[in-house]
């Protein structure tokens, strides 16, 4: 076992597949070949003398010898990083925090807790990036990540079954509720009506990946009419407010709300309840990434606060 000849390189390709899942994936988010990837990650597993990814047909896990040199090389890497930061005049490693964002955070939360650090601590750095649950969680296992703000639905398990358990925070657990165009009929009063969900035309994510039909109130016991797919909350919502259809969103958002939509509560069924989570490594966090989680939180009791 030598690990003396290893490069940079091969240890900043080694974290991006662990960080994204897939030698596809770590290639696209490098801008390098597939090949080229699966050579650096041979040459670093010849050094280790052991396999430090067990390839699977969904992708790739890292194996007990992967996550001790995962550990190892993200102390590496950090320090690297931060030396050309501080050379190049820009905040140290000390205030710089890296912070991952599930979509819908980024419309009303994350803008609230950034405005409000930089009035508090303006040379605090912090290096924002929005990503589904699963890559946010690989990026946090990778050290790539300081904090991820995580959405987490019933029955609310852990987001990964590694060691050591993510630490995490709930910072806000509300029911889900609709947004519905201000001229239609539901919107008249202060609650819906599940019952009144039958036959509706709904606004709906994709139907393919993680967010699913996300969007189609859940639970509705009917093959729901989908009139308009799409990824973006802002799209989601003008598509509402031009009467194009409803849609399902997390009471969080109601401030980001367009004019012509209307953000209801629904009642008569189970509460879809959805908790807003902060996680990062089990590990003492740093000044600055207290300060940051310090942020999260106040703007997220604030958005949990009725008007």
């Amino acid at each position: 076992m030598d690990f003396t000849d290893v490069s940079l390189t091969a240890l900043r390709v080694f974290r991006a597949v662990a960080e994204q899942g897939t030698f596809t994936a770590a290639a696209t988010a490098l801008g390098y070949t597939q090949s080229a990837v699966s050579r650096q990650i041979a040459s670093i597993e010849r050094a280790a003398a052991a396999e430090l990814l067990e390839r699977r047909r969904d992708g790739v896990r890292l194996t007990t010898a992967g996550r001790v040199v995962l550990r190892r090389a993200k102390v590496v890497l950090d320090e690297i990083d931060a030396t050309a930061r501080e050379l190049s005049g820009l905040p140290g490693q000390a205030g710089t925090v890296r912070l991952g964002w599930f979509p819908s955070a980024g419309a009303v939360l994350l803008p609230r807790a950034l405005a409000a650090l930089r009035r508090t601590d303006p040379a605090l750095h912090v290096v924002s990036r929005e990503g589904t649950t699963p890559a946010l969680v690989r990026a946090l296992r990778a050290g790539s990540l300081d904090l991820a703000l995580l959405a987490s639905a019933p029955p609310f398990r852990p987001p990964d079954t590694e060691s050591p358990p993510l630490a995490m925070q709930t910072l806000t657990e509300r029911a889900l509720c609709l947004a519905v165009p201000s001229t239609h009929p539901l919107a008249r009063g202060d609650f819906i009506d599940v019952a009144d969900l039958r036959g509706q035309r709904w606004i709906a994510g994709s139907s393919t990946g993680e967010d699913g039909l996300m969007g189609v109130w859940p639970g509705l016991d009917e093959r729901p009419e989908i009139a308009h797919t799409a990824r973006d909350w802002l799209a989601k919502l003008h598509l509402v407010a031009t009467g194009c259809g409803l849609t399902t969103v997390p009471a969080t958002l109601a401030p980001a709300a367009p004019t012509g939509v209307r953000i209801l509560p629904v009642r008569g069924g189970p509460q879809e309840q959805r908790r807003l989570l902060l996680a990062r490594l089990p590990h003492p966090p740093t000044e600055p990434v207290t300060r940051v989680a310090a942020a999260l939180r106040a703007a997220a009791l604030d958005a949990d606060t009725p008007a």
